[in-house]
């Protein structure tokens, strides 16, 4: 073997550790770099959903409402993450797209408690808040187990047969719905009753009474249709003050 040879091959040698400490170098700033990106997109695409479901339940019901459901579906979405960073798994785009499906999921049956809430006020007019807010809950609990334990089946079938590339996805779906069973309905109402909601906040006041005090023409005639017939004869032939 010559000695341009072997000079040649002693720098080859050399230099294949370089490269290999410059590719693998490169390849972990890229990593580092995908990872902080996603974390940016991910807290800004949370973000954007929790402040467009505050925005519509604050307007379809009232506040209290937008920031119990918001703290009980957040709630959801914080034991999904401490799931994952308990354990050491992979959090990826498709986890991300779990854990907003998740946020999407709950926020329904938040909404189906808060109508049933405005429904009972409207309904139950002398009943306490508390009462009310129990029997919201009581009527619809078994609606979402129902819902709830369905959407689980599904679930756990791509769970076990989805394959390596819907694993994570699929786990993040399963802790999220197993812990949305009781947020919306034992974490969303108790906190509704505990900031201390009414039924003027939902319940309009009924009129009683027409503008500048005179009685509305609809509410007299229900009143004199109500009357016993002596009173009513007696109160036609009575002359208008007015005449």
């Amino acid at each position: 073997m010559s000695s341009a040879a072997a000079v040649r091959a002693r720098d080859g040698g050399a230099a294949g550790p370089t490269i290999r400490r410059r590719r693998s170098s490169a390849s972990s700033s890229s990593g580092r770099r995908s990872a902080r990106e996603l974390y940016e997109n991910g807290a800004l695409a949370l973000l954007l959903v929790s402040l467009g479901i505050v925005g519509y339940l604050a307007m379809r019901f009232e506040w209290r409402f937008a920031v119990a459901a918001i703290i009980a579906n957040l709630h959801d979405v914080i034991i999904i993450l401490g799931f994952f960073a308990l354990f050491q798994w992979e959090f990826s785009l498709p986890v991300l797209a779990a854990v907003l499906a998740v946020l999407g999921y709950s926020v329904n049956e938040s909404v189906v408690i808060a109508d049933r809430i405005r429904e009972n006020f409207r309904k139950m007019r002398k009943a306490t808040v508390t009462h009310v807010i129990d029997n919201a809950i009581t009527r619809t609990i078994s609606r979402t187990i129902i819902t709830h334990g369905s959407t689980l089946m599904m679930v756990l079938s791509i769970l076990f047969f989805g394959g390596e590339t819907l694993h994570y996805f699929a786990l993040a779906l399963t802790i999220g719905i197993c812990f949305g069973i009781y947020s919306s309905v034992l974490v969303m109402a108790p906190l509704v009753m505990w900031m201390g909601v009414s039924r003027e906040d939902l319940v309009k006041p009924e009129k009683k009474a027409g503008a500048g005090g005179r009685q509305d023409p609809a509410v007299t005639s229900q009143q004199r249709a109500r009357q016993p017939p002596s009173r009513r004869v007696g109160h036609e032939n009575r002359p208008d003050p007015e005449c």
